[in-house]
């Protein structure tokens, strides 16, 4: 695996990797290394190289630092002399940025090819808000396409017609930084549907859920009864979908619908009054019990993480244990 240094001014980098463990979970062969007010250049210089000792695979280092010409990016220069083929350094450094790097590390081997991947999400992760005061762009005219494609008529077959589900999840926080990043990069779909009934109808909340959406994945925010007609529908055969349930109410509503899902990866349920909290991220109510038994029944498979580098919690003692405190 790809070790990666963080070399900053200061404590930056430490919260940096804090900030990364909570989103991604807990990496491996990463380490912070910060310049303090008080140290120079030969001070960082033996942190990096203390880091770069300590990981797995020495021959293949991304450095990670805050500023072009800085104290750590001069260090880390000098260190990479003689190692430019297997060695790379990005400035820069953002979260969005070292993100990408966590999920780009697990499909390659190569320190070049992760710092290649990285640029586009740490571009895209500034932006401004209201985007009217983003710079205008000057776009050329594209030509028309000569018959440009329609909407496919219903009855179409798609692929072999039938949605690919590469992760449903019940998470009361929905689309957030764990699902946008973490989840996202591991399952790689093509498409985010948010399936509640209660979003589908808040203008508000729909237009934040499909505005974070990471690059290159669409999101969309339906009713249950929308998804189960989608779920029918042979025009959505090349779809590999990440669905995200709000409680596990509407799952079970979509499944008994015919929304072919085996397993359901169980993230965060939010606590309220007449629910019990059974660890640090989930509450259940006696309504949640009964749900969560009538999906057992049904065959459904629990797969309780936060993020994919957690390890699996038992989904059955977790309602027994919800059982016994509401009774």
């Amino acid at each position: 695996m790809v070790g990666i240094v963080l070399a900053t001014h200061g404590e930056f980098a430490n919260g940096i990797l804090q900030s990364g463990s909570m989103i991604f979970g807990e990496q491996p062969n990463v380490k912070a290394v910060t310049l303090k007010p008080s140290e120079g250049p030969p001070d960082i210089k033996a942190k990096m190289e203390e880091a770069i000792a300590s990981f797995e695979d020495p021959e293949q280092v991304l450095i990670m630092v805050d500023l072009k010409g800085g104290t750590p990016f001069n260090q880390a220069n000098g260190l990479i002399d003689g190692h430019e083929d297997s060695w790379a350094i990005v400035t820069g450094l953002n979260l969005p940025m070292l993100l990408e790097a966590y999920g780009a590390r697990m499909g390659t081997d190569t320190a070049h090819e992760v710092a290649s991947q990285i640029l586009g999400s740490a571009r895209d992760g500034v932006q401004v808000f209201p985007e009217s005061l983003e710079p205008k762009k000057e776009v050329a005219a594209a030509p028309v396409a000569a018959g440009a494609q329609h909407a496919i008529p219903e009855g179409t077959v798609v692929g072999d017609g039938h949605i690919k589900y590469v992760l449903a999840r019940v998470d009361t926080r929905l689309l957030h930084g764990q699902v946008a990043t973490a989840w996202t990069k591991t399952t790689q779909p093509n498409r985010i549907i948010v399936v509640s009934d209660n979003v589908a109808h808040d203008k508000l909340r729909k237009s934040m859920i499909t505005e974070a959406a990471p690059p290159g994945v669409h999101a969309n925010v339906v009713p249950v009864d929308k998804m189960i007609e989608v779920a029918k529908d042979p025009r959505f055969g090349n779809t590999k979908a990440l669905l995200l349930f709000e409680t596990p109410q509407d799952a079970l509503r979509a499944i008994e619908g015919g929304v072919d899902l085996k397993e359901l990866n169980i993230g965060s349920m939010a606590h309220s009054e007449g629910k019990v909290a059974v660890n640090k991220v989930l509450s259940l109510g006696k309504e949640d019990v009964e749900t969560f038994d009538k999906l057992k029944d049904l065959g459904v498979t629990f797969d309780v993480r936060k993020v994919p580098s957690d390890s699996k919690e038992n989904m059955n003692k977790i309602v027994e244990k919800a059982r016994e405190e509401l009774s």
